[in-house]
């Protein structure tokens, strides 16, 4: 296992007030731990602690405020509130950040509920990881609108990891980086699982696995968090998790405090308007290359800064006032007191932060209704007549519009949009409806179900159903020769090639993928049976002495796209005569052929 570079600093009585905090937190909201079939789907072990996630990365150090980011009861002076209250900038989530960590914890509580993972703990880790997917610069799928990327891990200050992806996260050819909104190295995320397949996970359901996406990256981290049997409101198992992801005390501390901050309240903001921390762990100059340091940064200190300065958030870089912080006893990102449970006061009077005006949850959420009651259904290989359709509307019914809509087809089927496509993407109109584009059917017959859900999953998913049945047998009323050449040949031996050519017809059109069965019978006229005498075919599967056998009965024979068919090679026992071949189609249509065959010369 690679080695990582561990920064050990002495837990201080602040972070011990905050697990405390966590912990009693956690312990009042949750359920009871999960028994019986729920436990035995318990994730099987995290990877040892001297590989983290996030390879022992340079983060963010900024630590909330410690204003409560919502008032109580809607009361302007203390205590807890609802999610959309009034609050400290550092309290708004992006929408489609916020909405990704939920979507996570929900998906992990029903498939591990013993794991008891709230959405706040993977908030608190995107913080520190990457500042919220870098504010929220993500687009509608939730990909972020450029790559987030950590240090080169090459050993120095980090672990070192040679190139595992070939570049394919990273860009990097010769070492690894941490890589999108959750900071996961390719080689944990593509095979550094339990299992060998690695923690990604598809949390979108587009059928990837993209830890540049953030719906993708939270269900993976969620999933690493809950490894191994862990109870997140056990202290011991909380700590575990998070170290996993950076054994560093102070990283514990800072996600804790950030974990807690956000379990006292949130609201949401646009994408791209989160508020960006600024301040790194300690260490060298680097490229960021993505909203992380090369460089390591002591907590709160920032490039050209003096000791115990840092740069004010979105300023010129130069010191700001009252920001030190004390190894081991960590502090406001304004400085201008410890944390709880820290005994030092404040130096001077705070910079009063702008209280952001969030943007108000709609009255009324969106929901996605189906338009139409019937299921939609086509033939093998054809267009299905009617595209799938939905209706975004309010709670009264009324339209939406410019909702993102994206319709996923199922594994199951082989139907496909336009360019092959499996998931399209399309935006409701003015009368909220949102038509995908047309759909076609492959071979694979039978029921599906296509999954339509908005890109932010701001509303609940809807399902249309579909049916793709099976082409109609081709029909034919009509057999015929192409040519009406007497077929000869001497017994023993063998008919010429293609002796034999028919062409099908039905309703006076030449008809394609007719089967034909073609069968030497008796002269009997009223009974024709197969015959055990006379000419014959050869079974074109056969091999060795079984390949000589007679057959004298062939299925499986189709016409042409020109409804023609040419029958296989017909050899002559020592019998002579005249013999029928009769051709048969399903439909009826019947055509008997006079095969004759001429004694030897001299016999």
């Amino acid at each position: 296992m690679a080695a990582t570079f561990r920064r050990r600093l002495q837990r201080g009585a602040a972070s011990t007030a905050v697990a405390a905090l966590v912990l009693a937190a956690l312990t009042a909201s949750q359920a009871p731990g999960a028994t019986g079939a729920a436990a035995a789907k318990r994730r099987p072990a995290p990877p040892p602690a001297d590989v983290p996630i996030d390879g022992g990365s340079a983060y963010y150090t900024d630590l909330p405020p410690l204003k409560s980011p919502v008032p109580p009861h809607g009361s302007p002076q203390t205590g807890k509130g609802p999610a959309t209250g009034r609050g400290p900038a550092e309290a708004g989530l992006p929408a489609t950040v916020l909405a990704a960590y939920k979507k996570a914890a929900s998906e992990i509580d029903a498939s591990d509920p013993g794991c008891r993972l709230p959405w706040q703990l993977l908030a608190g880790i995107g913080k520190v990881e990457s500042g919220q997917a870098r504010g929220g610069a993500v687009d509608a799928e939730g990909t972020t609108l450029r790559p987030i990327l950590g240090p080169q891990l090459n050993g120095h200050g980090f672990a070192r990891i040679t190139d595992t992806d070939a570049g394919r996260y990273d860009g990097d050819l010769t070492h690894d980086r941490a890589v999108g909104p959750m900071q996961f190295i390719p080689s944990t995320w593509s095979n550094g699982g339990p299992d060998g397949t690695g923690w990604g996970a598809d949390g979108n359901g587009d059928g990837k696995k993209d830890p540049h996406n953030v719906f993708d990256a939270a269900l993976a981290a969620g999933g690493y968090l809950c490894a191994g049997d862990r109870d997140l409101t056990a202290q011991d198992d909380l700590d575990r998790a998070i170290l996993g992801y950076n054994h560093s005390d102070e990283y514990l501390r800072t996600v804790l405090s950030w974990y807690a901050f956000y379990r006292n309240g949130t609201y949401e903001v646009p994408d791209g308007k989160g508020v960006l921390p600024v301040h790194r762990d300690a260490g060298r100059s680097g490229d960021d290359n993505g909203g992380r340091s090369e460089g390591k940064r002591h907590h709160g200190r920032g490039p050209g800064a003096k000791p115990g300065k840092s740069p004010r958030p979105g300023g010129s870089g130069k010191p700001g006032k009252g920001q030190q912080h004390h190894p081991g006893k960590p502090g406001r990102p304004d400085g201008t007191r410890p944390t709880p449970g820290g005994t030092e006061p404040p130096t001077q009077k705070p910079t009063p932060t702008p209280t952001p005006t969030p943007t108000p949850e709609p009255a009324h959420r969106t929901t996605l209704v189906r338009v139409g009651d019937k299921d939609l259904t086509a033939t093998a290989g054809s267009e299905f007549a009617t595209p799938p359709q939905v209706r975004a509307q309010d709670a009264q019914g009324k339209a939406v519009a410019g909702v993102p809509v994206r319709f996923t087809l199922p594994p199951t089927t082989d139907a496909r949009f336009p360019g092959d496509a499996t998931t399209v993407t399309v935006t409701t109109d003015k009368d909220g409806l949102a038509t995908a584009p047309t759909l076609r059917a492959g071979d694979r017959t039978g029921d599906f179900r296509i999954r339509v859900s908005t890109v932010r999953h701001t509303a609940p998913a809807v399902e249309v159903g579909a049916t793709v049945k099976a082409k109609p047998a081709p029909k034919a009323d009509k057999l015929a020769r192409t040519s009406d050449k007497e077929l000869t040949a001497t017994a023993g031996k063998a008919f010429a090639e293609d002796a034999v050519e028919i062409k099908a017809t039905y309703q006076g059109e030449l008809a394609a993928g007719v089967a034909v069965t073609a069968t030497m019978v008796t002269n009997d006229p009223q009974r024709p049976v197969e015959n055990d005498k006379g000419p014959y075919f050869k079974d074109p599967e056969a091999t060795g002495h079984d390949g000589d056998k007679p057959v004298r009965t062939l299925t499986g024979l189709t016409t042409d796209a020109n409804g023609l068919l040419k029958l296989p090679k017909i050899y002559t026992d020592a019998h002579s005569g005249t013999f029928l071949l009769r051709l048969t189609t399903a439909d009826g249509a019947v055509l008997t052929v006079k095969l004759k065959v001429a004694a030897p010369a001299g016999s």
